[in-house]
């Protein structure tokens, strides 16, 4: 019987769904709450097309953050819009599993999620903070187009097999880790090569433990 040891998510759009901003994302509910929203509207228009360029749009995002309080930020995005069965899904995983996110998405989300459900780990690119504000600086942890050499890390890290990982996603940037996981579910998929290549798709993350005790049991 195969048997599933690590189940990660992605976070923006995945486990939370910030509507109203470009992709549901906690780069644009950050931007939005900071009074730059159109700053970095404009930023992803120039930089999205670019996969080499993921870099460069994550360090001129930050910078248009520079002096602002992360309160008034966190007032405006916490807590965080999850989306369908998500605490219905974590409270029936805990204790079976190891879970975690793996996003390229921020961490001051991706980190509050982490303490909010009470998850294992959480891997999402950082904006740098000194006396409660944003500095302005970055530091790129999860590249957008790589998650998958993220993936293989954690892995290694956990001592499990990548055929021993339920990955959950939404976008065409999630597909490189589907290709290596044992078990991939599409949450809320916003592409159609990402429907087609996940071995579920589904709109309510209450349903990803009966999938992965389908999963163990038919293998």
């Amino acid at each position: 019987m195969r048997r599933i040891e690590l189940v990660v998510f992605d976070l923006d759009g995945t486990l939370v769904r910030y509507h109203g901003v470009e992709f549901e994302s906690s780069w644009g509910a950050i931007a939005a709450a900071a009074g730059v929203r159109e700053e970095s509207e404009r930023l992803l228009a120039e930089y999205l097309p670019r996969r080499d360029a993921y870099r460069r749009w994550v360090e001129e995002d930050a910078a248009l953050l520079a002096g602002i309080p992360v309160s008034q930020v966190a007032a405006q995005i916490f807590p965080p819009p999850y989306a369908r069965g998500v605490r219905e899904a974590v409270d029936r995983l805990r204790g079976k599993y190891r879970l975690g996110i793996l996003s390229s998405g921020v961490d001051l989300v991706a980190d509050y999620v982490k303490a909010d459900l009470d998850l294992d780990f959480a891997f999402a690119n950082r904006l740098l903070v000194e006396d409660g504000r944003f500095t302005g600086e970055s530091e790129l942890v999860v590249d957008l187009w790589s998650k998958d050499e993220v993936m293989r890390r954690i892995a290694a890290e956990y001592g499990v097999r990548l055929e021993e990982i339920c990955f959950v996603g939404d976008h065409v940037n999630d597909i490189p880790v589907m290709r290596i996981v044992g078990l991939s579910i599409a949450m809320n998929s916003k592409d159609d090569d990402l429907s087609r290549i996940a071995d579920y798709v589904i709109d309510d993350l209450a349903l990803v433990p009966e999938i992965i005790a389908r999963f163990e049991r038919d293998n």
